[in-house]
Parts: structure tokens; C-alpha cells; sequence
């Protein structure tokens, strides 16, 4: 064995004190995925030569580790890998210039088999989706100051609201579960998945058709 054919990885990890509970976003969660893409997606063989931990107190959101484990990814010609594109940066534009670095190659280990332009895309998209919900929830706040209502209330009654909300989010993933699960084991993509549910009569909670972010949510849904 040459080491010009061994698959090279330095593996970045972020945790913060906030999110360290949440179920996906925790340390073990992201060993986790990060194991189950170096022993079934990853070209064989391979080696960890370096891992690194960025661990995020309060309001900071500095990210040094990560910085030695983009510069060891590029002095050793090895890929970068991570759980999920948010532990790289929540922030297009980090990614963005991430993706155009040639001398950078990294993987997300939940995204097995996405390009670099597909996960520009996802990273878009996301950010997209945190600005709309910043916004609702602000607008909800100023409706809810201009009613007169106190505002304390207001956030316990959506706290009450939105937990609902995942524990529906949460059964109605399970119920395709036996599905959406096996397929992405196998390696099937998003887009595939949601292809063989809309193939299968399958229908979302709506009553629509899947589509590839809905897949991804539901399996982010299904993660203990």
C-alpha cells in the first residue's frame, strides 16, 4: 500500500454550551455521522491525520481550532470533514470563499455525495431560512407589543407552541422512517429519496410531493 492511494481526513468539530444539548448539534452527535461517512461513503483506505474541537462560550464566536484544521488540510493534501455545514460557519460567505479555496477539499459527512455547488446551494438556502424566521419572530414581538399584550406571555405561549410543533414534526417523520432511512444508508441522496416517496404514493404532511429539503429535514428530525 502507497500512500498516494490512502484517503487523507482532518475531521473539525464545533460545540457550544447552548448547543451541546440539542439533540444533532451535541459532540457525540457529530463523532457520530462523521464515523458512519469514514466507514460507509469513504474511498478506502483512509486515515485521520488530525482532529480539532472548537468549543464556543456565551456570545463568542471565534473559531481558532478551525483555523489550524484548514491549514493542516492544505500542508497535509487531505479533505477537511465535518458533520453538517453549519459547524464550518452559518454564514454564506464563509462557505462560499471555503468552496472557492483550491487548495481546500472538504466533506460533510450528513451530505455524503453533495458537490461543492450543491452545498453552496444548502448553505444559501439555509441562511435564507434563518433571516425569514428572525424576521417572523420580530414581527410577531411588534404586533404582540402593539396589541398591548405583555410580551413574557406571549413567549410562553410560543414555547408551548413550537414544542407542539416539533413533537408533530417528530411523529409525522417516524412514520417514514422505514423508508427515508434505509435509502440514505444506501447512499441515495436527497433528491433520490424524495423521488422513490413521490414514486411510492407517498404523500407529506400536506398532501404534496417531496422535495430534497424536506428529506433532509426529516432525517435531521430522526437523529437522536
Amino acid at each position: 500500500m502507497t500512500t498516494s492511494t490512502l484517503r487523507r481526513y482532518v475531521v473539525y468539530k464545533r460545540v457550544s454550551t447552548k448547543e451541546q444539548g440539542r439533540s444533532g448539534l451535541g459532540l457525540e452527535a457529530q463523532e457520530r455521522d462523521i464515523r458512519i461517512f469514514l466507514d460507509t461513503f469513504s474511498e478506502v483506505p483512509w486515515e485521520v491525520v488530525g482532529e480539532f474541537l472548537d468549543i464556543l462560550t456565551g456570545t463568542d464566536n471565534s473559531r481558532p481550532e478551525l483555523a489550524k484544521a484548514i491549514d493542516l488540510a492544505k500542508r497535509e493534501k487531505a479533505t477537511l470533514l465535518v458533520s453538517k455545514l453549519d459547524r464550518l460557519s452559518r454564514e454564506v460567505h464563509f462557505i462560499s470563499g471555503m468552496l472557492k479555496d483550491k487548495k481546500l477539499d472538504f466533506r460533510v459527512a450528513q451530505m455524503p455525495s453533495a458537490d461543492k455547488f450543491q452545498l453552496h446551494i444548502y448553505a444559501a438556502l439555509a441562511e435564507q431560512e434563518r433571516e425569514f424566521i428572525s424576521e417572523r419572530t420580530k414581527a410577531a414581538l411588534r404586533e404582540a407589543k402593539a396589541r398591548g399584550q405583555k410580551l413574557g406571555g406571549l413567549r410562553d405561549k410560543t414555547m408551548k407552541r413550537n414544542a407542539a410543533v416539533r413533537a408533530n414534526a417528530v411523529a409525522r417523520a417516524k412514520k417514514v422512517e422505514g423508508i427515508v432511512v434505509p435509502l440514505r444508508g444506501a447512499g441515495k441522496t436527497f433528491r433520490e429519496i424524495a423521488g422513490e416517496l413521490n414514486r411510492a404514493g407517498v404523500q407529506t404532511a400536506r398532501g404534496g410531493r417531496w422535495q430534497p429539503s424536506q428529506v433532509m429535514r426529516v432525517l435531521e428530525r430522526l437523529a437522536p
